[in-house]
């Protein structure tokens, strides 16, 4: 359960369910937009990024003269900001506007010295420029338990978003309460009524087959015969007449 903090001694536990979930930031968007059209209090609702992730999307190849350029740009809003600032203490329109320019041209020439020095001493580590986010695989509407069926209901009737790029991702079977440290459902208890299938004993009075077993009506093979060592012997005289 959801424990929100309301004061220093007195939280306040939220039981918070499944409504719907989304692959994408938008769906989930419109579905609370749709709730909230319906006269849902949405106040009782929660949208719950998981499966976060780190995506960085290069945007293009970066030089030292891009990254001076880059610099430069930086340097000048930076100078022009800083200038409009001190020309408010000035005397004339006149000195206001040299001061502005003057100090964002000095913005914008050191902020291309620091591009490039910056960009030189990575040494071609890094020749891109990209920029990061984190974006989660699924967003889950989350709905307080008291209004589930009544968020239901609306999204039934009706009212439920629908769009091509769209993929409902419907909560699994075990979805329950709302678990912060994991950004998930918690997990139900083990229903200890159902018993596993016990394993059957082995039956030892039936006796397999002997290996090598000849079957009766096949033919006899035949035996090998055994070489005497004595019939290599040469025959003596009195053998030969006989």
């Amino acid at each position: 359960m959801a424990q929100l903090p309301v004061g220093l001694d007195t939280p306040v536990v939220v039981d918070r369910r499944t409504l719907v979930g989304y692959d994408n930031y938008l769906a989930a968007q419109r579905a609370v937009d749709a709730l909230s059209d319906a006269g849902f209090p949405v106040e009782n609702t929660a949208i719950v990024g998981s499966d976060l992730r780190l995506e960085e999307t290069v945007t293009g190849r970066m030089t030292n003269g891009r990254a001076a350029l880059a610099g430069a740009g930086s340097g000048l809003v930076f100078g022009l900001v800083v200038g409009a600032f001190l020309g408010l203490f000035t005397s004339t329109t006149m000195s206001f506007i040299v001061l502005v320019l003057w100090a964002g041209l000095w913005g914008a020439v050191m902020g291309a010295a620091f591009g490039f020095i910056n960009h030189f001493f990575t040494g071609g580590k890094r020749d891109f420029a990209s920029r990061s986010a984190i974006v989660a695989g699924r967003y889950d509407v989350l709905v307080a338990a008291s209004h589930l069926d009544h968020a239901r209901a609306v999204l039934e009737g009706g009212h439920r978003p629908a769009a091509a790029d769209t993929v409902v991702v419907e909560p699994p079977a075990s979805a329950g309460v709302y678990d912060p440290a994991t950004g998930r459902p918690a997990a139900q208890p083990y229903d200890q009524s159902v018993t596993p299938p016990v394993a059957q004993p082995y039956d030892q009075s039936v006796t397999p087959p002997a290996t090598g077993a000849q079957d009766p009506s096949a033919p006899p093979v035949p035996q090998a015969r055994r070489h005497d060592p004595a019939e290599d012997r040469p025959l003596t005289s009195e053998q030969r007449r006989h």
